[in-house]
């Protein structure tokens, strides 16, 4: 058995395990001794998600903050996925065209769902 053609395989693996470890510690190693890890009011206050850190888990929140992220991964899907259907849209004929067109369908759903939940209501 050659193993020789998984050589690139795992060099994959290994970069990509690099390039997400080595940055974590990089930043645990330099952070350290620059006093990041003494928190104030300003760190502890709320940035993006609109209520305090560090209360209770079971406190209620608005709802919106789900539906914005639905939102964003309902329209984020359809461009990544229109953009190389577009480009091979002559290879794949009438099958892939409709198989499109079910997709579509199945993100229009989503986007009525958003709609009537009033997720598009911005205040």
């Amino acid at each position: 058995m050659n193993l020789d053609q998984y050589l690139p395989v795992l060099l994959f693996i290994l970069v990509g395990i690099a390039i997400g470890v080595l940055p974590q510690l990089l930043g645990h190693l330099f952070a350290r001794g620059a006093g990041f890890h003494k928190p104030d009011a300003a760190k502890n206050s709320p940035y993006e998600c609109g209520f305090e850190a560090f209360e209770n888990a079971r406190i209620k929140f608005d709802v919106r903050y789900y539906l914005v992220a639905i939102l964003f991964i309902l329209f984020d899907l359809e461009i990544a996925f229109l953009f190389p259907w577009a480009v091979s849209l002559q290879e794949i004929g009438a099958v892939g065209f409709w198989a499109m067109m079910v997709f579509l369908l199945i993100l229009v759903v989503g986007f009525v769902y958003e709609w009537k939940k009033g997720a598009l209501d911005w205040e």
